[in-house]
């Protein structure tokens, strides 16, 4: 794939003052709408790049796109687009690249996706793409506080309208009636200079590290996520210390229709979350034990299955965007909580977009490997009614489906 001829290229004003490119005759034709952007050069600069430093690269042009930046290159457009305003309007000072040009807005997003898809240092980065290491630090920075302020319309928790077809489609799916996704957390590990070192951020496996909480849809979607909590906490309390859980509490969360089962009982809204959180009305955690009763079985099966959306989708996240998955090297405590925002904004783009994954970006293990989980032995009153009711419909349920066949 060799890169694109340089043509010569004019500029003229049109009526609404921008800018327009205007080709040469005989310059090469235009590159399809999934290949289009204002500037190209950058990409097969780096591709070539790549081939020298003997990488592998997939052979297709497409999925090579996708294997260093996790998006097709229509939703990289789109991310672009987001951000555009920004890097044009207030560009940092000294981004002027190797050839004295300033650089692109598309080559700005590419050193930034780059830096979070690979989480290679920013030596690294800066050498694939002929630049220094400040600079990927400027651009990346700056990225994340763009998306940070206008992205996160896609990250947000749904509309009542939304919910319902979410409880359709995992009732659908797993028989769970009302159940609105799934609850999971993960360690973000660090290190830190002496300084800063201190037992808050040391987890129980002797790890510096911070928390991520998400709540994600049947479309491993997030809708909800909390972080900045140092990874000392356990998964409990850092639910107690969300917003999302003093919403839940107040009657501002999950507050939604009732489902009235077979015999009569009310299930509210829930989330499925493991046996690291607390049974409360709103969360629904297994039942604990061995040789359980097959109605507590065949819920257990069920509620894990919900609960592995919450677990699937942070493996996919940090898969995708290895910054989060490596140990961070001293990372600004105060602005990894924007890092870790901005790389969940990604992850729901990449779906709402409907770009898929290439098979080499997920992860092979769990996506917390190391840790182990103390079960939490809090039980709201009302959440075992809940979990009861809830058995009880399935077991209805199961009942009817085998009298029909």
């Amino acid at each position: 794939m060799p890169p694109v001829k340089k043509s010569k290229k004019g500029k003229r004003k049109s009526k609404d003052g921008k800018l327009k490119i205007v080709r040469a005759r005989g310059a090469p034709p235009a590159l399809p709408p999934e290949l289009r952007a204002l500037d190209t050069e950058w990409w097969y600069a780096f591709l070539n790049k790549q081939v020298e430093l003997e990488h592998a690269v997939p052979p297709d042009e497409g999925e090579a796109f996708r294997h260093f930046f996790r998006t097709s290159r229509r939703t990289f457009d789109y991310i672009c687009s987001i951000v555009r305003e920004d890097l044009i309007s207030r560009p940092p000072s000294g981004l002027i690249n190797i050839e004295g040009r300033l650089l692109s807005v598309e080559k700005q997003v590419a050193i930034a996706m780059r830096r979070l898809a690979s989480g290679d240092s920013q030596v690294s980065v800066g050498t694939a793409f002929g630049v220094g290491q400040s600079t990927v630090s400027q651009v990346t920075w700056r990225f994340i506080e763009s998306m940070e302020d206008r992205a996160r319309y896609h990250l947000a928790w749904p509309s009542q309208e939304r919910l319902e077809q979410i409880k359709a489609v995992l009732e659908d799916a797993y028989g769970l009636p009302n159940c609105c996704g799934g609850v999971d957390a993960t360690h973000v590990i660090m290190t830190l200079p002496a300084v800063e070192s201190s037992a808050d951020w040391c987890d129980h496996a002797k790890n510096y590290s911070m928390f991520l909480q998400g709540i994600v849809d049947d479309q491993m979607r997030f809708i909800d996520i909390v972080t900045g909590w140092p990874g000392s906490m356990t998964f409990s309390r850092l639910m107690k210390c969300s917003g999302f859980f003093k919403l839940c509490e107040a009657g501002e969360r999950l507050n939604g229709s009732v489902k009235v089962s077979a015999e009569g009982a009310e299930i509210r809204e829930y989330i499925a979350g493991d046996s690291c959180y607390p049974l409360l009305p709103w969360l629904m955690t297994p039942f604990e034990g061995k040789h359980l009763p097959a109605p507590l079985q065949n819920f257990n099966a069920r509620q894990k299955a919900a609960r592995l959306l919450g677990t699937n989708a942070l493996a996919r996240l940090k898969g995708s965007w290895r910054i989060l998955h490596k140990v961070m090297w001293r990372p600004d405590k105060n602005k990894l909580p924007s890092i870790i925002l901005v790389c969940c904004l990604l992850h729901n783009i990449l779906i709402d977009c409907h770009d898929e994954l290439l098979p080499s970006v997920q992860l092979p293990e769990h996506h917390d490997t190391g840790y182990n989980r103390e079960n939490c032995e809090q039980v709201d009153p009302n959440g075992k009614v809940m979990r009861e009711n809830i058995t009880a419909h399935l077991q209805h349920c199961e009942a009817s489906k085998f009298l029909c066949n």
